[in-house]
């Protein structure tokens, strides 16, 4: 959900609040810590009591695909399977500002108790096991010849506009590659030329797909778990390719395209901590499912 995104070299916190996940950004995109500047706000109808037959789950209202209120985002399901695991009511605690800043606003100030979606090893958190591990991908029309597996792909320069997630590696490899000044003004146009140096903005990921289904763009590059839905719902037949996780620039320097996802709670809950990775083990075949019906794909976790 909250894309613990890793930030790449060359990108700045501002940068990239001013991208996820979740949902997310997100890694996937989420930053270590949340904007700097960002007024703290937890609204005073987010403070639900815990009890001990529910399990208070961090979660953003309006952030597709992977937290929507009406429970239908991946990372709900995600959560309610978490639950049940643990033989819990699953309690949502819902936030209106992007899932960037549920951390601050609602995990640290004891308002809920677990986030579902974080980059395993977040500094901000204690992570669980990782439950599940995929990456970023390369999403074309099927009925091209750009069967891109690679950043390495030599196609990739003549693709024309290529959709990429603000603040992600995606960003950082067309810079590197000198190819995304050419598409920054197609970019955000996307958002309505909203200024991402001042305020959170992401283009969605339902327009990254789009952009491809259309023709506009030649190609996209997201997050599997944030496009995978769009991607497997459209009309216009598209092809989804995970990346190799062979990216560097043109100093060396890796860029990672794979993540592993955890959940998230407060650093000091090592009971809550250990029996959400007991609960883990047993919800695995669930999240799995859910993971899957999405069109999200797997690979094994790293960690």
């Amino acid at each position: 959900m909250l894309r613990s995104l890793k930030i790449p070299a060359g990108i700045t916190i501002a940068a990239i609040a001013a991208s996820w996940s979740a949902v997310a950004f997100t890694a996937s995109l989420g930053l270590p810590s949340e904007p700097q500047g960002a007024e703290s706000e937890a609204p005073a109808n987010a403070r639900q009591a815990s009890d001990s037959k529910s399990l208070r789950i961090c979660a953003a209202r309006k952030q597709p695909p992977l937290s929507l209120e009406d429970g239908s985002g991946l990372e709900n399901k995600i959560g309610a399977a978490l639950a049940e695991a643990m033989a819990l009511k699953p309690q949502f605690v819902w936030s209106d500002r992007p899932a960037i800043y549920i951390v601050r606003d609602y995990l640290d100030k004891k308002l809920c108790d677990v986030v579902i979606g974080l980059d395993t090893g977040d500094p901000r958190v204690a992570t669980s096991m990782p439950y599940y591990r995929s990456g970023y991908v390369f999403i074309t029309r099927a009925d091209s010849d750009l069967d891109m597996k690679s950043w390495s792909d030599p196609r990739i320069a003549h693709l024309g506009h290529v959709v990429v997630p603000f603040g992600s590696p995606a960003e950082v490899l067309l810079k590197d590659k000198g190819l995304y000044e050419e598409d920054m003004a197609y970019l955000y146009s996307l958002v309505n030329f909203r200024s991402a140096r001042n305020e959170y903005t992401q283009i969605e990921p339902s327009r990254l797909v789009s952009e491809v289904a259309s023709g506009s763009a030649g190609a996209a590059v997201g997050f599997a778990p944030d496009v995978a839905r769009y991607v497997k719902s459209s009309p216009t037949p598209l092809r989804m390719t995970l990346i190799e996780d062979d990216a560097v620039k043109s100093s060396g320097e890796k860029v990672a395209q794979r993540f592993d996802q955890s959940v998230g709670v407060r650093r000091e809950d090592a009971s809550l901590l250990q029996q959400v990775n007991t609960a883990l083990t047993r919800a695995k075949p669930k999240i799995d499912a859910i993971l899957q019906a999405d069109g999200v794909p797997l690979l094994p976790v790293a960690n």
